[in-house]
């Protein structure tokens, strides 16, 4: 018989881990409701040609198809069979229709438009749901992982590409993580860029290479442009991009003379300068900004603001981004709506808690009083149990007569604050004698005065 197991790059969560977990989910959940953002949820799946084309080439090679199933595979295998020269990708949309989501922006997309006569422009929406990539597993890179999307739509106001950049330093400030980077840059910085080398046609081409930077470095990025048909003549001016240094004033500057042949590159950098100086002077909990102009994010849809987080001194990648999308509403039929968004990785970000040790200790979370069984009738101690539990206290009651050794590592073991030994004689006479389990003290107190004591200490 085959041993149980799960899909590479899938987890199982113990109830420990899920205490972990939904600290990171309460944490980010609360400073999306305080920015005024409000909860939408969307289905797992979606149907295929929702998602395709969005995501660029490499994002879209990693949607997970959902194969069709009865009379409609039936019917798709015969059509694949009939025709001639198909591609893996036409092959594919054939036999599926449909397929879990890539990532939260998408079908939020999808949700705008399906429900626009159901919405107060602009709307703030916050999601948090699963996600799945059909990705190659690895540490911090996962198959199925959660995403925490806040966006907004229907504004172009860069009021709200500030608001991300304070809601980033908020949630990551509450949870503790030092050395948080915020990384800038703006598609249409991207956008002059390609159209001062000439190859404005190339922009996909251009981007997906130089998103790459800090993963393959300088010389690689070089021979993957040269590989996409990117020419010399651009390469040179694209190189001296990746080593721009100084303060952020003096990197603008630079970029206002290298892009200043390009009216949407211009507008870009000075988009940024906006979002920038405000930033500086709000300032900022712990958290650093950067500008970044190797910054891509990978994605077709971005039109202006991208951001990239990270954590200096840890080997998890990127831990939050996002960016601006001027117009991803319209392939689904509503023109000219603007929306920028972002998107905390928990699954990352748990990782970093992890290594960085920064988790609290989760003391009390479940079961607080734990009363121990001496073979009496349990019947006989609902009535207590009902009490202490509408006493605001979370109470349980061992189910088998064990050796009392055996009751106390369960206590142990679910880090259970207090335990109390009662027995038919402790109930007629209101006489309880309560264990504080950290200090192991022992005391007798009435039926009042344990309540006393289990709500002044949990």
């Amino acid at each position: 018989m085959a041993k149980p197991s799960i899909p590479k790059g899938t987890r199982d969560f113990s109830p420990s881990e899920i205490l972990k977990r939904n600290y990171i989910f309460d944490t980010i959940k609360s400073s999306f409701i305080r920015f005024g953002f409000l909860p939408i949820e969307t289905p797992s799946m979606e149907k295929l040609e929702t998602l395709t084309g969005k995501y660029g080439e490499e994002g879209d090679n990693l949607i997970f198809k959902i194969l069709n199933r009865g009379a409609k595979l039936d019917k798709a295998v015969r059509k694949v069979e009939e025709t001639e020269n198909l591609t893996q990708g036409k092959i594919e949309h054939i036999l599926c229709a449909e397929a879990l989501r890539y990532d939260l922006t998408v079908p939020f997309a999808r949700y705008v438009v399906q429900h626009q006569n159901d919405i107060a422009f602009p709307f703030k929406r916050f999601q948090i749901q699963p996600v799945w990539r059909a990705d190659r597993p690895q540490k911090g890179r996962y198959r199925e992982f959660y995403q925490c999307d806040a966006d907004v739509i229907g504004s172009n106001a860069l009021l709200h590409e500030i608001e991300f950049i304070q809601l980033f330093d908020e949630v990551l400030s509450n949870l503790h993580i030092p050395k948080v980077v915020i990384k800038v840059n703006n598609r249409k910085i991207l956008s002059g860029i390609a159209e001062i080398t000439g190859e404005s046609e190339r922009i996909i081409d251009i981007t997906t290479a130089i998103d790459k930077l800090d993963k393959i470095g300088a010389e690689k990025v070089v021979e993957e442009l040269i590989q996409r048909g990117i020419g010399d003549d651009a390469i040179d001016i694209i190189k001296p991009l990746f080593d721009l240094n100084g303060s952020l004033q003096e990197i603008l500057t630079e970029m206002k003379t290298i892009l200043s042949g390009s009216e949407i590159g211009l507008k870009g950098i000075e988009e940024l300068e906006f979002v920038f100086n405000a930033v500086e002077k709000i300032g900022l909990r712990t958290a650093r900004v950067e500008f970044d102009v190797t910054l891509a994010r990978g994605l077709n849809y971005y039109t202006g603001a991208i951001f990239e987080v990270k954590v200096e001194g840890v080997s998890i990648g990127s831990i939050c981004g996002g960016g601006r999308y001027d117009d991803l509403t319209g392939i689904f039929g509503l023109k000219n709506i603007s929306g920028v968004g972002i998107s905390f990785g928990a699954d990352r970000i748990y990782d970093v808690l992890e290594e960085l040790n920064l988790f609290p200790t989760f003391k009390n979370a479940s079961t607080q009083l734990l009363i121990t069984n001496f073979g009496d009738d349990v019947v006989q101690f609902l009535p207590l149990i009902k009490q202490l539990r509408d006493a605001g206290i979370n109470t349980e009651y061992y189910p088998d007569k064990v050796k009392l050794q055996k009751q106390m590592k369960y206590a142990d073991a679910k880090a259970i604050p207090f335990v109390l030994f009662a027995g038919e004689d402790e109930i007629k006479n209101n006489t309880y004698r309560l264990k504080n389990m950290d200090t192991g003290a022992q005391t007798d107190l009435s039926f009042d005065e344990m309540i006393n004591t289990l709500k002044a200490n949990i």
